[in-house]
């Protein structure tokens, strides 16, 4: 299985499709919403949420989805990531709800060799996630620097994989 890409092995307008999907219940939510110290009565509050809001019902935290999203995306887009440069930008353009099932997809916008080292190159994409009925719930662009294939196999010790690093023998 594949775990990320090299510079060399993106080509400007594919499309990845990240799988599988994932459902949000309402644990994930106010899990994310405590640990983020988020506590806004929309996300964590049902009462409040029905009798003081459009929706009538919480909704899922956005920083949540992103996050999802961001980790759907690892293991075709940063996988071999050096280091995530910048996030572009962040759309939250529907809201989700728990029960909702997000179903990711990224766009290769750009890619360019790094003018200061030449052994990797930055990749600029686009994530788009959607629910299950096709609904367009988040949209973020960012920048991934990312190692030439060439220079890491160069790097690497002879007799490792880096793809399949060895494990100790069990005792």
């Amino acid at each position: 299985m594949q775990f990320g890409r090299y510079y060399e092995e993106f080509e400007v307008g594919a499309v990845y499709r990240h799988w599988p999907g994932k459902t949000v219940t309402e644990y994930d939510d106010h899990l994310f919403c405590l640990l983020t110290m988020n506590h806004h009565p929309l996300h964590m509050d049902a009462h409040y949420a029905e009798s003081a809001s459009q929706f009538k019902r919480n909704v899922v935290v956005g920083n949540y989805i992103y996050s999802l999203l961001l980790g759907m995306s690892v293991p075709d887009v940063s996988g071999k990531a050096i280091a995530n440069l910048e996030i572009e930008s962040l759309r939250h353009v529907a809201p989700t709800f728990h029960g909702d099932t997000i179903y990711g997809e990224t766009t290769v916008l750009d890619k360019r060799e790094s003018a200061s080292k030449p052994d990797r190159g930055v990749v600029a994409v686009e994530t788009r996630g959607y629910n299950q009925d096709g609904t367009l719930v988040c949209v973020f662009r960012r920048k991934v620097m990312v190692p030439k294939r060439e220079y890491a196999a160069a790097a690497v010790p002879d007799g490792v994989d880096p793809e399949r690093p060895s494990f100790p023998e069990p005792r």
